[in-house]
């Protein structure tokens, strides 16, 4: 009756459908313990523990004469062992290097630093492919480019090739802010009306806007300038 848990030789389907189950909760369990994170912004040690992570959850679900208690248990105790130098190297700057690279400059004062690419093993082709995708296609408008411990590359231009900012010319603006959605594919969001309008207002709007009812309006948010944003079904 529990062969999902002890394995056996001939597991039946339902066996390995109770095994992912289990697998996938515990996994998201063991990762709302360990904390949020960006996933565009990964570093060694967080790639290093999904890696065994998945391999070891991975086993017994491939293999149905695999114990299921042991991978849970190892991914466990790898699962603390990260949390444990997560908070270490929170606590202490110095220990922080050594499991978390330190950013690199690659290009300073809009010369690239040979030996720092070479440090890195960052090809010109990718330097330059990452300067286009930051928007800067001409090297001589880039001051700094740095490689981050997450292995993408910032760039900061010089200056006179800022963009111009309302604040550069004096001019006073107003925040946005968040935007609140009010309608979403066709149904009020009425937690969010209450907080900064009404239903008849919101109503309006979707007449003003050329529609004749909220069915018909698949986005609608706004912001703290008052701004709205409709998008139709």
């Amino acid at each position: 009756m529990f062969d999902f848990w002890g394995g056996a030789e001939d597991l039946p389907i339902y066996g390995f459908l109770i095994r992912a189950a289990i697998v996938y909760v515990y996994v998201f369990i063991l990762i709302k313990v360990l904390g949020q994170r960006s996933m565009t912004a990964v570093n060694p040690i967080d790639f290093l523990f999904g890696v065994i992570i998945g391999d070891v959850v991975g086993e017994p679900l491939a293999d149905g004469e695999a114990p299921l208690a042991g991978p849970l248990a190892a991914a466990s105790l790898i699962g603390g062992v990260h949390l444990g130098l997560s908070y270490v190297a929170l606590k202490l700057p110095r220990f922080r290097r050594i499991i978390e690279d330190e950013p690199l400059v690659l290009m300073e004062k809009g010369k690239i630093l040979h030996n720092e690419m070479a440090k890195a093993k960052v090809t010109v082709e990718a330097l330059l492919m990452d300067l286009r995708l930051n928007s800067a296609i001409d090297l001589s408008e880039v001051d700094y480019a740095v490689l981050e411990a997450n292995g993408q590359i910032s760039v900061i231009k010089k200056s006179q090739y800022d963009s111009l900012t309302p604040n550069d010319v004096n001019q006073p603006t107003a925040n946005k802010g968040y935007p609140t959605v009010l309608i979403q594919d066709g149904r009020y969001i009425d937690a969010n009306i209450q907080k900064v309008a009404s239903r008849k207002w919101v109503d309006n709007q979707i007449i003003q806007n050329g529609m004749k009812d909220v069915k018909e309006v698949f986005l609608m948010t706004l912001d703290g300038t008052g701004s709205i944003y409709f998008s139709e079904k």
